[in-house]
């Protein structure tokens, strides 16, 4: 698939199209497909950013869960993303984000990869991430940081 189908139509594609389109759009990642897939087989989106929202929506009553289940599979979820200067990735969008991180100096990838295991991220130079993922970790609020996670971006990719 190496364009985005209208919107429209997703809930008549096959499940293995709508597979690979969700980790176009995320990562991949079987809990989500899992998750979303019922909702993409069963709803017409007028348009992506809409989809979008609705994973949203599905990914938020993970995170505001106290069904540990809930809150496994939301982590599950979170960490298919692959983690900063890690070499193998799976995603286009992700090996941008990874070539944007080495640009910076060899003296911060032990510092990131220390941060790494306690925060995640979206694609932003080392010294923003760093300062970011610190934060993040003294501020020690693994809910925020569920939240923080799965905000939509202000433009979602793909067509309208």
């Amino acid at each position: 698939m190496s364009t985005l189908p209208p919107a429209t139509t997703l809930h008549h594609l096959p499940t293995d199209h709508l597979t690979r389109l969700l980790d176009l759009l995320f990562e991949p990642s079987p809990p989500l497909h899992a998750l979303a897939l019922p909702l993409l087989t069963s709803t017409s989106f007028p348009t992506y950013p809409a989809l979008i929202a609705a994973i949203h929506g599905q990914l938020s009553t993970l995170a505001a869960s106290d069904n540990p289940d809930h809150l496994d599979t939301l982590s599950t979820i979170l960490c298919s993303h692959p983690r900063l200067g890690e070499k193998h990735v799976d995603s286009e969008q992700s090996r941008a984000e990874q070539a944007q991180l080495h640009t910076g100096h060899n003296h911060d990838e032990a510092q990131l990869n220390a941060l790494n295991t306690d925060v995640f991220v979206n694609g932003r130079p080392r010294p923003v991430i760093m300062e970011n993922m610190r934060a993040r970790i003294d501020r020690g609020l693994v809910e925020a940081e569920r939240q923080e996670a799965i905000q939509v971006p202000s433009q979602p990719p793909g067509p309208a």
